[in-house]
Protein backbone atom coordinates (compact mmCIF):
# COMPACT_ATOMS: atom_id res chain seq x y z
CA UNK A 1 0.00 0.00 0.00
CA UNK A 2 2.83 2.38 0.69
CA UNK A 3 3.91 2.12 -2.97
CA UNK A 4 0.61 2.89 -4.42
CA UNK A 5 0.97 6.54 -2.34
CA UNK A 6 4.59 7.38 -3.29
CA UNK A 7 3.75 9.21 -6.35
CA UNK A 8 3.78 12.63 -4.27
CA UNK A 9 4.91 16.30 -5.50
CA UNK A 10 7.24 17.36 -2.28
CA UNK A 11 5.23 20.53 -0.55
CA UNK A 12 6.60 22.64 2.41
CA UNK A 13 5.02 22.70 5.49
CA UNK A 14 4.48 25.15 7.26
CA UNK A 15 2.34 25.30 10.70
CA UNK A 16 1.56 28.30 12.42
CA UNK A 17 0.33 27.90 16.03
CA UNK A 18 -2.20 30.03 17.70
CA UNK A 19 -1.95 31.88 20.66
CA UNK A 20 -1.97 29.41 23.70
CA UNK A 21 -4.13 30.71 26.75
CA UNK A 22 -2.98 33.52 29.57
CA UNK A 23 -1.84 31.77 33.07
CA UNK A 24 -4.38 32.23 35.23
CA UNK A 25 -4.60 35.08 37.08
CA UNK A 26 -2.45 35.94 39.99
CA UNK A 27 -0.38 32.64 38.99
CA UNK A 28 3.48 33.20 37.59
CA UNK A 29 2.86 32.46 34.50
CA UNK A 30 4.53 29.58 32.91
CA UNK A 31 7.10 29.76 30.21
CA UNK A 32 5.87 28.90 26.61
CA UNK A 33 6.86 25.66 24.95
CA UNK A 34 9.51 26.30 22.69
CA UNK A 35 8.35 25.49 18.70
CA UNK A 36 10.38 23.37 17.33
CA UNK A 37 11.52 22.95 13.43
CA UNK A 38 12.56 20.04 12.05
CA UNK A 39 13.22 17.94 8.30
CA UNK A 40 10.79 15.53 8.13
CA UNK A 41 13.12 13.11 8.61
CA UNK A 42 14.34 14.26 11.59
CA UNK A 43 11.02 15.01 13.05
CA UNK A 44 9.47 11.54 12.06
CA UNK A 45 12.62 9.72 14.20
CA UNK A 46 11.44 11.61 17.55
CA UNK A 47 8.08 9.86 17.73
CA UNK A 48 8.63 6.99 19.95
CA UNK A 49 7.67 3.37 18.51
CA UNK A 50 5.52 1.57 20.87
CA UNK A 51 2.76 -1.15 20.30
CA UNK A 52 -1.00 0.20 20.60
CA UNK A 53 -3.90 -0.89 22.07
CA UNK A 54 -7.39 0.12 21.45
CA UNK A 55 -8.99 -1.30 24.86
CA UNK A 56 -11.23 0.88 26.60
CA UNK A 57 -12.03 3.37 23.76
CA UNK A 58 -15.04 5.27 23.22
CA UNK A 59 -15.54 8.02 21.01
CA UNK A 60 -17.40 9.71 23.77
CA UNK A 61 -14.48 9.71 26.18
CA UNK A 62 -13.26 12.03 24.20
CA UNK A 63 -15.13 15.72 25.06
CA UNK A 64 -16.12 17.72 21.41
CA UNK A 65 -17.49 20.00 20.47
CA UNK A 66 -16.77 22.26 22.84
CA UNK A 67 -17.53 26.06 22.98
CA UNK A 68 -14.17 26.77 21.79
CA UNK A 69 -11.59 29.84 21.16
CA UNK A 70 -14.33 31.86 21.92
CA UNK A 71 -17.02 31.03 24.42
CA UNK A 72 -18.89 34.57 23.86
CA UNK A 73 -19.06 33.87 19.94
CA UNK A 74 -22.02 31.48 20.09
CA UNK A 75 -19.79 29.01 17.85
CA UNK A 76 -18.16 25.77 18.90
CA UNK A 77 -15.29 24.75 17.82
CA UNK A 78 -16.67 22.90 14.66
CA UNK A 79 -17.79 26.08 13.43
CA UNK A 80 -14.83 27.96 15.03
CA UNK A 81 -12.52 25.72 12.27
CA UNK A 82 -14.92 26.59 9.36
CA UNK A 83 -14.96 30.54 10.00
CA UNK A 84 -11.02 30.28 10.05
CA UNK A 85 -10.42 27.69 6.95
CA UNK A 86 -12.99 29.43 4.82
CA UNK A 87 -11.85 30.93 1.79
CA UNK A 88 -14.76 33.07 1.30
CA UNK A 89 -16.37 33.37 4.76
CA UNK A 90 -19.89 32.14 5.66
CA UNK A 91 -23.35 34.13 6.22
CA UNK A 92 -23.26 33.70 10.18
CA UNK A 93 -26.95 33.39 11.37
CA UNK A 94 -28.01 33.37 15.20
CA UNK A 95 -27.10 30.30 17.00
CA UNK A 96 -23.80 30.22 14.86
CA UNK A 97 -25.92 28.56 11.69
CA UNK A 98 -23.48 29.09 8.97
CA UNK A 99 -24.31 29.14 4.96
CA UNK A 100 -22.85 30.25 1.88
CA UNK A 101 -19.09 30.25 2.07
CA UNK A 102 -15.97 28.51 0.21
CA UNK A 103 -13.29 25.82 1.17
CA UNK A 104 -10.91 24.29 -0.64
CA UNK A 105 -10.75 20.28 0.93
CA UNK A 106 -6.85 19.59 0.46
CA UNK A 107 -7.13 15.78 1.05
CA UNK A 108 -8.92 15.70 -2.31
CA UNK A 109 -9.15 19.61 -3.90
CA UNK A 110 -12.40 19.95 -3.72
CA UNK A 111 -13.83 22.93 -3.47
CA UNK A 112 -17.35 22.96 -1.53
CA UNK A 113 -19.51 25.70 -0.87
CA UNK A 114 -21.98 23.89 1.66
CA UNK A 115 -20.89 23.78 5.09
CA UNK A 116 -23.40 20.71 5.86
CA UNK A 117 -20.81 18.91 3.24
CA UNK A 118 -17.97 19.32 5.09
CA UNK A 119 -16.20 17.36 8.63
CA UNK A 120 -14.02 18.53 10.78
CA UNK A 121 -11.35 15.92 10.78
CA UNK A 122 -8.65 15.29 13.52
CA UNK A 123 -5.60 14.82 11.85
CA UNK A 124 -4.89 12.04 14.12
CA UNK A 125 -8.41 10.44 14.60
CA UNK A 126 -9.27 9.91 18.47
CA UNK A 127 -9.50 6.19 18.24
CA UNK A 128 -5.80 6.53 16.95
CA UNK A 129 -4.94 8.78 19.27
CA UNK A 130 -6.20 7.06 22.22
CA UNK A 131 -4.52 3.82 21.09
CA UNK A 132 -1.00 5.67 20.89
CA UNK A 133 -1.20 7.43 24.55
CA UNK A 134 -4.08 9.38 25.15
CA UNK A 135 -5.78 6.44 26.78
CA UNK A 136 -3.38 7.36 29.86
CA UNK A 137 -5.03 11.02 29.75
CA UNK A 138 -7.25 12.96 31.89
CA UNK A 139 -10.66 13.53 30.36
CA UNK A 140 -9.71 17.24 30.18
CA UNK A 141 -6.60 16.65 28.83
CA UNK A 142 -8.65 14.38 26.06
CA UNK A 143 -11.05 17.32 25.73
CA UNK A 144 -8.40 19.81 25.04
CA UNK A 145 -6.73 17.36 22.16
CA UNK A 146 -10.45 16.72 20.43
CA UNK A 147 -10.77 20.38 20.59
CA UNK A 148 -7.07 21.62 19.54
CA UNK A 149 -7.08 25.24 18.01
CA UNK A 150 -3.37 25.90 19.13
CA UNK A 151 -2.12 24.65 15.94
CA UNK A 152 -3.64 25.01 12.21
CA UNK A 153 -2.76 21.36 11.40
CA UNK A 154 -4.47 19.37 14.39
CA UNK A 155 -8.21 19.99 13.24
CA UNK A 156 -8.81 20.37 9.13
CA UNK A 157 -12.03 21.07 7.24
CA UNK A 158 -12.44 18.26 4.57
CA UNK A 159 -15.07 16.68 2.69
CA UNK A 160 -17.04 14.39 4.82
CA UNK A 161 -16.48 11.55 2.05
CA UNK A 162 -12.56 11.92 2.30
CA UNK A 163 -12.87 11.79 6.06
CA UNK A 164 -15.18 8.97 6.30
CA UNK A 165 -12.46 7.08 3.96
CA UNK A 166 -9.67 7.59 6.34
CA UNK A 167 -11.97 6.56 9.29
CA UNK A 168 -9.28 5.68 12.25
CA UNK A 169 -6.50 5.14 9.71
CA UNK A 170 -2.91 5.59 10.00
CA UNK A 171 -0.75 6.80 6.96
CA UNK A 172 0.31 2.83 6.84
CA UNK A 173 -3.38 2.41 5.88
CA UNK A 174 -4.50 5.26 4.01
CA UNK A 175 -3.45 8.03 2.65
CA UNK A 176 -5.46 12.24 0.83
CA UNK A 177 -6.46 10.53 -3.02
CA UNK A 178 -4.91 13.51 -3.81
CA UNK A 179 -1.38 13.20 -4.72
CA UNK A 180 0.06 16.71 -4.40
CA UNK A 181 -1.50 16.84 -0.90
CA UNK A 182 0.74 13.50 0.46
CA UNK A 183 3.65 15.64 1.77
CA UNK A 184 1.52 17.93 3.36
CA UNK A 185 -0.22 15.36 5.03
CA UNK A 186 2.46 13.22 6.85
CA UNK A 187 4.27 16.22 7.99
CA UNK A 188 1.00 17.53 9.65
CA UNK A 189 0.63 13.79 10.53
CA UNK A 190 4.30 13.64 12.71
CA UNK A 191 3.46 17.63 13.97
CA UNK A 192 0.54 16.66 15.45
CA UNK A 193 1.98 13.32 17.02
CA UNK A 194 4.76 15.69 18.29
CA UNK A 195 2.35 18.19 19.80
CA UNK A 196 0.56 15.38 22.01
CA UNK A 197 3.77 13.16 22.43
CA UNK A 198 1.76 10.17 20.67
CA UNK A 199 3.97 7.07 19.58
CA UNK A 200 3.55 5.37 16.41
CA UNK A 201 3.43 1.50 15.70
CA UNK A 202 5.86 0.03 13.72
CA UNK A 203 4.27 0.05 10.48
CA UNK A 204 3.19 3.76 10.92
CA UNK A 205 6.87 3.98 11.40
CA UNK A 206 7.69 2.87 8.40
CA UNK A 207 5.49 4.12 6.17
CA UNK A 208 6.27 7.82 7.77
CA UNK A 209 9.90 7.28 7.18
CA UNK A 210 9.48 5.91 3.57
CA UNK A 211 7.37 9.38 2.89
CA UNK A 212 9.98 11.42 4.50
CA UNK A 213 12.77 10.04 1.73
CA UNK A 214 10.54 11.12 -1.12
CA UNK A 215 9.66 14.40 0.52
CA UNK A 216 12.59 16.10 1.16
CA UNK A 217 11.53 19.88 1.74
CA UNK A 218 8.68 19.33 4.31
CA UNK A 219 9.25 20.95 6.85
CA UNK A 220 8.04 20.49 10.09
CA UNK A 221 6.82 22.66 12.97
CA UNK A 222 5.23 22.20 16.53
CA UNK A 223 4.50 23.43 19.48
CA UNK A 224 4.22 20.91 22.84
CA UNK A 225 0.85 21.17 23.85
CA UNK A 226 0.75 22.58 27.24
Amino acid sequence: MIKKFLRVAALSLVLSPLALPSAAAGAAPSAPAAAEVLGLADAVTRIPVADESRDGYTRDKFRHWNTGLDPADGCNTRAEVLLSEAVVAPEVAAGCKLSGGLWVSYYDGQEVNDPAKLDIDHMVPLAEAWDSGASSWTPARREAYANDQGAAASLVAVTARTNRSKADQDPAQWMPPLPDAHCRYVGEWTATKLRWGLAADRDEIQALAVYADVCESTVVHYTPAP
